[in-house]
């Protein structure tokens, strides 16, 4: 067999190692048209390149690709690297700051190596696609790394944080897992000074830095349903509770997370919404715009909101309220 059949087997051999979890011997050289022996053999060739192959004792020898010290190549087959050129050009607009930098290196690697009818497919997508600019809070990957580490080690970190205001404050806390929202990360975490759970918006960390010091798990609510309480209602002065004619899955599609919190009703055909601002004219308002019928479980004041906003809103076109008003201003100009 030819150097070049062989090399060409022993990329063969990688891509499957890379497609499933695991494989028996047999499996594998089924696969490949040879004898187990030859399989091993291919395996050798493999880790000689850096590709930690690990292999599993028993009956029919079973290999998978492990986690090595270092990264080696990767073999993409034309779906998958279509999907990473796409990403990775979507990557450089990302919340993470130096993410874009780093995702056009790669980009750049990767359609060098393309073949020209994947790289005409890829450019395609790219020409008849454009993305409107929006804010972005850009959080540094060395921030992300050492909360992932921090939450998966169970390690205090400490850190000064901005708040909306613009107050610093010094933090240590027991970090549990991190959420991110639109343009927005957040970190849910135990806070040892106030000793309550709070949530952090990580584009307002400053100086963050592991302690050394370990911590055993505390029960935790669930991290996405408490960030997205903390961002959709903590923040205000006022939260809203009402019943909306149609499915969760429709309103939710409609309301983002980071706005109100969607919920099935106990009655077919209706929803919960939750959702919270500083003034209840604009909340109605915005309940009016979801064109679906609303019922009002709290606050009452709800109610009253929405009937001076709908008589505004008449005055606005030019309704009888508008006439109304303006006898009113007559009358009292009289």
């Amino acid at each position: 067999m030819s150097t070049e059949d062989t090399a060409a087997r022993v990329l063969r051999l990688l891509s499957l190692l890379q497609r499933r979890h695991s494989w028996f011997a047999e499996e594998l050289a089924a696969e490949l048209g040879v004898t187990a022996r030859s399989v091993r053999r291919d395996v050798a060739r493999l880790r000689s390149l850096g590709y930690p192959v690990v292999s599993a004792a028993g009956a029919g020898g079973g290999y998978r690709l492990g986690r090595g010290a270092r990264m080696p190549p990767l073999l993409l087959d034309d779906e998958e690297a279509v999907a990473a050129a796409l990403s990775l050009r979507l990557s450089s607009t990302h919340a993470v700051a130096g993410a874009g930098e780093a995702a056009l290196r790669a980009l750049a690697k990767l359609d060098q190596v393309m073949p020209p009818r994947l790289r005409a497919e890829v450019r395609a997508v790219h020409a008849a696609t454009d993305s409107l600019p929006r804010p972005v809070a850009d959080v540094g990957p060395d921030v992300l790394l050492t909360l992932a580490r921090a939450c998966r080690d169970g390690e205090r970190v400490r850190f000064s944080y901005v708040s909306g205001t613009g107050a610093e404050s010094a933090r240590t806390v027991e970090p549990v897992h991190m959420v991110t929202t639109g343009p927005r990360w957040y970190l849910m975490a135990w806070d040892l000074d106030r000793e309550d759970w709070r949530t952090f918006r990580l584009d307002r960390v400053r100086g963050l830095e592991p302690t050394g010091q370990r911590f055993r798990r505390r029960e935790h609510p669930d991290p996405v349903e408490y960030v997205r309480s903390s961002v959709a209602e903590a923040p205000y002065s006022r939260t809203v509770r009402v019943r909306v004619r149609t499915s969760a899955e429709e309103l939710a599609a409609r309301v983002p997370p980071q706005v109100g919190r969607v919920e099935p009703d106990a009655e077919e055909g209706w929803s919960l919404l939750t959702v919270a601002g500083d003034r209840l004219e604009w909340i109605a308002c915005h309940l009016a715009m979801l064109g679906w019928e609303v019922a009002v479980l709290e606050p009452e004041e709800l109610r009253e909101a929405a009937r001076d906003m709908a008589a505004r809103l008449t005055a606005l076109a030019g309704g009888r309220a508008n006439h109304d008003s303006a006898g009113a201003q007559d009358d009292a100009e009289a």
